[in-house]
């Protein structure tokens, strides 16, 4: 499964109401298991923006980009297949890290969890079209 940048967030202290990695820890994410997860390089980059607007300390930007690292398979945003559908995603999509993000799961074939509206706003079509699942946290977390 890959995951979008949402989920990586709280490892640097930025807190979100779709905390999926400690759902998953806390064993509320039914058979997901951290070993499965996958992110695109491009949502480190992210994370570090978003991180750095909010004013985060950049000791737990560095902490959680480590975290990262060990913890999850880290796909480059830069492989040709993912270039190529993010190029054909980005006619759907209107924000291009949001489109490296989906190629990545299309290129891996993997379900892709998200809480992107936009990108929710067009699962059917990128479902049918491109083969894979769109998720959200509310689909994977049993409260």
């Amino acid at each position: 499964m890959i995951i979008d940048t949402t989920y990586l967030l709280p490892l640097a202290r930025i807190g979100v109401k779709t905390d999926l990695l400690k759902a998953i820890v806390e064993g509320k994410a039914g058979n997901i298991d951290l070993k499965d997860i996958k992110v695109s390089l491009i949502s480190i980059f992210e994370l570090q923006a978003k991180a750095a607007k909010l004013g985060v300390p950049s000791r737990d930007t560095v902490k959680a980009i480590s975290v990262i690292l060990k913890a999850f398979r880290v796909i480059p945003f830069y492989r040709e297949d993912i270039v190529e559908t993010a190029y054909e995603l980005y006619r759907i999509l209107d924000d291009y890290i949001d489109s490296i993000i989906v190629a990545t799961a299309v290129a891996l074939r993997e379900d892709l969890a998200t809480e992107d509206t936009v990108i929710h706003a067009h699962k059917k079509e990128l479902e049918e079209e491109y083969g894979i699942k769109i998720l959200s946290y509310k689909d994977l977390v049993k409260a």
